[in-house]
């Protein structure tokens, strides 16, 4: 397969500005860029789809460039329903410098700041130079202004597409930068920006969208209860990452492979078969998971992962670092105690039993485990000397229900 059919094979073209951007991909030594609003300091997972789509292209040798939006992060990109909150220039700057260590780090990305081409253009220049090559029908005709003018739309968010236009354009003629790549909910953007080449400099660029990654249910990848799951591994752990990804659901897990990964055609399909005879043993997720955390923080890091999952599924938290053993109970139920406390009396208390009679069975019935030791004793005790760094014991109930215990 060529570059263009590969893309299509892994359902990552939504659309193409122009055919002739076909044979342009396929041959290689195009300068492109995709661009993001510095909203943080660290990108999500949820952008790693359109950033690894840059990274199949630098691969096939074309010359990747990241934009950083110092100046329309400023303004914010028109959300659907709503104004996106302002953030300060400092609070910008901070999320730039962020954004453009790990894209370099990770993605071995140019990092380019669009404020610095936009801070000295004066109200009247943006006007006369950019703002006259814009018919407002044009702009109203935009899906992302069209949502929002029953509700109301500030001339702010409403100029935010001509600015990104103007990066488009800068780069054009500073770069020779001819595509721009993007998700598919970009695409009134990315036209705006070969409109305003062609008519300000007779020239043609390109673009290209993607279709947004997400679930069966429209949901985006990377959204796991109203947080974002982020590509810096101090925000978010190679563990926590482990178990999103272990855990999608079964009918969309070949798609992301597709999208998600390196992975060849033939590899996928093995997995695929696999995993259609065997999807209990869920080795297409496993394989999912080690390509994405392996990608984003290393080997070491994806094989720590596994080994925290593993023990805990095993229940032998002793051989795990009490650092890695809260990282992976993040999500456990967490309750204070009091030293010394009665474990019947505490198993009641942090809810792990409804009653002392619950738990008097679940203990002689060899179901109770404390810091990784099976108890039977009914009258054992839970002591603050006997806990993970003298700070907190977990108390594991059967084989998945674990509960940190922290001591007043």
């Amino acid at each position: 397969m060529n570059l263009f059919e590969e893309l299509t094979w892994r359902g990552l073209v939504k659309d193409i500005s122009d055919e002739a951007l076909i044979d342009k991909l396929n041959q290689g030594g195009l300068t492109f860029y995709i661009g993001t609003d510095p909203t943080a300091d660290s990108l999500h997972i949820g952008h790693y789809s359109s950033f690894l789509i840059s990274k199949r292209l630098a691969k096939a040798g074309h010359h990747p460039i990241l934009l950083v939006g110092g100046a329309t992060g400023l303004i914010g990109d028109p959300k659907p329903d709503s104004e996106r909150p302002m953030i300060t220039k400092e609070e910008v700057l901070h999320n730039f410098y962020g954004l453009k260590a790990q894209a370099e780090k990770v993605f071995g990305f140019e990092v380019v700041n669009n404020f610095d081409w936009i801070k000295d253009i004066s109200t009247i220049d943006f006007l006369r130079d950019y703002g006259k090559y814009f018919n407002v029908n044009y702009m109203l005709a935009k899906d992302k202004v069209k949502s929002r003018l029953e509700s109301g739309i500030t001339y702010a968010e409403f100029s935010y597409m001509i600015l990104q236009a103007l990066d488009f354009l800068h780069l054009y003629q500073t770069r020779n930068c001819v595509l721009q790549v993007a998700g598919s909910d970009q695409w009134g953007n990315i036209t705006s920006g070969i409109e305003l080449i062609k008519k300000k400099l007779n020239k043609t660029a390109y673009g290209m969208v993607m279709p947004l990654v997400t679930d069966s249910a429209g949901v985006k990848f990377g959204k796991t209860e109203g947080n974002a799951l982020w590509i810096d591994e101090n925000k978010t752990s190679s563990y926590e990452l482990y178990q999103y990804l272990i855990n999608l659901e079964d009918s969309m897990i070949i798609e992301y492979l597709k999208k998600l990964t390196f992975l060849s055609k033939e590899e996928i399909e093995t997995i695929e078969q696999d995993h259609l005879d065997h999807p209990e043993l869920r080795n297409a997720h496993k394989a999912l998971a080690k390509e994405v955390i392996t990608d984003l923080h290393g080997a070491m890091a994806y094989e720590k992962a596994l080994s925290i999952s593993t023990l805990l599924f095993k229940g032998d938290i002793k051989q795990i670092a009490s650092k890695d053993l809260k990282t992976g109970l993040a999500a456990s139920p967490k309750s204070n105690i009091k030293d010394q406390s009665l474990l019947i009396d505490v198993l009641v208390e942090i809810q792990a039993c409804k009653s002392k009679r619950e738990a008097r069975e679940l203990i002689q019935g060899s179901s109770i485990m404390v810091n990784g030791d099976k108890v039977t004793d009914l009258n054992y005790v839970i002591k603050k000397e006997d806990a993970f760094d003298q700070e907190f014991t977990i108390i594991r109930k059967g084989k998945k229900h674990y509960f940190v215990c922290n001591f007043n």
